[in-house]
């Protein structure tokens, strides 16, 4: 090299074995655990298909606390991401419907309740696919205390049946089932609002 001429420090080589920090970011714990849960789904209702009762009530309960464990872990180490965002709702929604629906086949819950069930999910979906549509926006998810009920309320419901499968349900069985049943329809009116009023808030699109 030529005198007066400055150093000039070689390129760093980037290796091909380096992880991305967002692919990192993915592989969390609170992520594990959740697909976790979407793991035991499988498991859950092969155990309910063929009555054991019992194990399928000890994968139910796995699943809660691992529902539980995700967003604590989630909150403390900072570690919430978008994939976690959308998987966590969702490991607890289709665990609930799978649940409801086959209890419904089995004749161990009545049809209305299923039917409410389902009905209030179907709304929010296509309610939140449409404003995103109208409004070019990704709408922040958020629970809100009634929807916390209902799935408190819809989880009871599954494990009370588990725990009394093959006897006599208590009158108190179905006043829960009851409960649920406007605890979910009542929570699906409330988003509804929550959803128009942050349309209200904002110009559509399409009319821009």
């Amino acid at each position: 090299m030529a005198a007066g001429q400055p150093h000039q420090t070689p390129p760093r080589l980037v290796r091909k074995s380096d992880r991305p920090a967002a692919a990192k970011r993915l592989l969390n714990l609170p992520n594990i655990l959740t697909l976790c849960r979407l793991g035991s789904i499988p498991i859950f209702l092969s155990f309910l298909s063929k009555q054991r009762y019992t194990a399928a009530l000890y994968v139910f309960i796995a699943a809660a606390v691992t529902d539980s464990l995700d967003g604590t872990v989630a909150r403390w180490f900072d570690a919430r991401t978008e994939l976690g965002a959308f998987l966590d709702p969702f490991a607890d929604k289709l665990m609930l419907v799978s649940a409801f629906v086959l209890m419904t086949i089995e004749g161990d819950f009545p049809g209305w309740l299923l039917i409410v069930v389902v009905i209030r999910d179907i709304v929010i979906v296509f309610g939140y696919l449409m404003l995103s549509f109208f409004t070019g926006e990704r709408i922040p998810v958020r629970p809100s205390y009634l929807g916390k009920i209902s799935t408190f309320l819809q989880l009871a419901c599954v494990t009370a049946a588990l725990l009394r499968m093959g006897q006599v349900y208590p009158p108190y069985f179905y006043a829960l089932l009851y409960l649920t049943v406007a605890a979910t329809a009542m929570s699906g009116v409330h988003y509804m609002y929550r959803g128009l009023v942050w349309l209200g808030s904002r110009e559509p699109e399409m009319f821009a």
